[in-house]
């Protein structure tokens, strides 16, 4: 885990964010939200097409107050620190923070980096999955709530593609599905609040596809 300085003033170390389609403008709204006081390191994934210059860090610190960075193999995530997972790639983490990059398997790039942080942080990580087709982020918001952490996604009214965010909440394992507007505010609610993270908890269904981490693959 990230030092105890750090979870002192954060409810979660660290926050996940999937897109695919309308990704990009999803993002910078989302980014546009977030304090420069914001605690947590954010992972964000991005399904693009692999090119020689990534502009996509550009595009997005042009919004952000906090500090935009593509992340390298052997990086380290920094609190208040938005690091960008490259394209074509999947990201690992140790519990201190510690990134390993490797090619992904086609589109699904946010489900083995939610996993990989549901596995080096547990409760700690707080997700949510954005515009974008196809069903990328439900298996990973599978193991993040398996592992006690939160996730939620983007409702069908302002999601440009609401194939991701659909096929998460079809899980059982999105705890609010939000308004992109209301989305940004709650994850700065939920990390910066204190007890926010406690009072806006909810219960999984029976029937959530949950895995649990002592089964997670």
């Amino acid at each position: 885990m990230f030092g105890t300085a750090q979870r002192s003033v954060a409810a979660f170390d660290v926050v996940c964010l999937a897109a695919s389609l309308g990704g990009v403008s999803a993002y910078r709204k989302v980014l546009a939200s977030l304090p420069e006081t914001f605690p947590a390191a954010v992972v964000l994934v991005q399904h693009r097409p692999v090119r020689s210059e990534d502009s996509l860090v550009k595009v997005l610190a042009y919004r952000s107050a906090l500090p935009v960075r593509l992340l390298s193999d052997t990086d380290r995530l920094s609190p208040g620190v938005v690091h960008v997972v490259p394209a074509g790639r999947m990201a690992t983490f140790t519990p201190s923070g510690g990134v390993s990059l490797s090619a992904a398997d086609g589109h699904r790039t946010a489900d083995p980096t939610f996993t990989a942080a549901a596995a080096a942080f547990g409760p700690r990580v707080l997700a949510a999955v954005l515009t974008g087709r196809m069903e990328d982020g439900a298996l990973g918001v599978r193991h993040i709530r398996g592992a006690g952490g939160r996730v939620l996604a983007q409702d069908a009214g302002t999601a440009e593609a609401f194939g991701m965010p659909s096929a998460a909440i079809a899980t059982g394992c999105v705890d609010f599905v939000l308004p992109l507007p209301v989305l940004a505010h709650a994850l700065v609610s939920l990390v910066m609040v204190p007890g926010a993270a406690g009072l806006m908890r909810v219960s999984l269904p029976p029937w959530a596809a949950v895995i649990p981490p002592a089964v997670a693959t």
